[in-house]
């Protein structure tokens, strides 16, 4: 691998970890605690990550529980779940929260996968953005005579190659993920 493409390799390493984190929020059939990770409470005047202030499981295949340390907080972590929109139905059982997961319809997993269809395009429109830095770095190495020409096509070829193995593993979360979500 060559030093141009070294350089970025931090930066597609951040953009499949922000990939996956965007995804996890993507609902399933099934009930997955990540939906729950960009739900913040106002409490004590300060918003706080819901997993700051509860503690969250997931009992069974259709349900969540959200037990607050504090239950004097209980009202406020159902109005930012409500807020949230979900799409899930919450029951306040006094001491706790239930989260019910609705059953998935098959138009309701197509728009899922429409989601993550989305969420994919965008990645690779950051992969692209970054190999046209790469090439750009590449051109001007050749121009100021820093590398020979038969370097500057050798490093693009590499950098093409690079970005196809990134838009790969790409492909591969993407397709566990549809999995997961068309799996009734």
């Amino acid at each position: 691998m060559n030093e141009f493409i070294q350089q970025k390799q931090e930066e597609f390493l951040k953009i499949i970890e922000f990939f996956k984190k965007e995804i996890s929020g993507l609902r399933t059939g099934r009930a997955n605690p990540n939906i729950l990770e960009n739900v913040f409470v106002d409490v004590y005047g300060v918003k706080t990550p819901l997993n700051g202030v509860s503690a969250i499981n997931v009992p069974d295949g259709q349900s969540i529980t959200i037990s607050p340390w504090d239950k004097n907080v209980i009202k406020e972590i159902e109005k930012a779940i409500v807020d949230a929109n979900l799409g899930v139905s919450v029951t306040n059982e006094g001491d706790k929260l239930r989260l019910i997961m609705p059953k998935m319809t098959e138009e309701n997993r197509k728009d899922m996968v429409k989601k993550l269809n989305e969420k994919q395009e965008e990645t690779r429109i950051s992969f692209r953005k970054i190999r046209d830095d790469i090439k750009t770095n590449i051109e001007n190495e050749e121009k100021n005579k820093e590398i020979t020409e038969d370097d500057k096509f050798k490093f693009i070829k590499e950098l093409d190659e690079e970005i196809n193995k990134k838009n790969e593993e790409l492909k591969n979360i993407r397709d566990k993920k549809e999995t997961d979500i068309m799996t009734i």
